[in-house]
């Protein structure tokens, strides 16, 4: 018997950075990662103003997606397997929504569960400057077992364009998954 593919939960909120929610699909894609994708309203928005693409262009590059206001969506429980859920990227407020628990739709209920059945959660944060408040919900977020991971260009890297340096910190959180892309400049090697 045959096991199945791995799969991995992609949100992306309303954060600028869409980029990084697009590149995961398509590097998610290429490692034959089972991909289920949660874009929140803020993101459709987003999307027209940072990309060229439409809502449905980037819903076909997951093996599957759901409706935001879907609550009952198969991500919504505990029983629906995966290796965890990475949010890219990761709007404030979606961030302090998932640290509260009080959840408003299956983008940040998708994150919740990941949390409370002990699978990994990413959180690629996009916003600067942080106050304490931004401060305390992620070392919140930290102590319950997530992963604060804001996408930092790592100059070690050499990148030669945005694209690099968006394929290397897409590619670094999919390592926090076990998932190799094969495309990271990696240091000492």
């Amino acid at each position: 018997m045959n096991a199945p593919p791995p799969r991995l939960i992609v949100g992306i909120s309303g954060a600028s950075g869409v980029v990084y929610g697009i590149r995961t699909l398509e590097m998610l894609g290429r490692l034959g990662v089972e991909s289920h994708l949660v874009m929140s309203r803020a993101a459709e928005v987003t999307l027209s103003h940072e990309s060229g693409l439409k809502v449905a262009q980037v819903r076909a590059l997951a093996s599957r997606w759901y409706k935001a206001e879907d609550i009952a969506g198969a991500p919504a429980s505990g029983s629906f397997r995966s290796l965890g859920m990475i949010v890219a990227p990761c709007s404030i407020r979606s961030m302090s929504e998932i640290a509260a628990g009080v959840t408003t739709s299956l983008l940040t209920r998708a994150a919740d569960v990941a949390l409370k059945e002990r699978r990994r959660l990413v959180l690629m944060v996009r916003e600067t400057p942080l106050h304490t408040g931004h401060l305390r919900s992620m070392l919140q977020l930290s102590e319950m077992g997530a992963v604060i991971a804001p996408p930092v260009p790592a100059f070690y890297a050499k990148p030669q364009s945005l694209d690099d340096m968006v394929e290397h910190s897409v590619g670094r959180m999919l390592d926090l998954f076990g998932l190799d892309c094969g495309t990271i400049r990696r240091w000492g090697e």
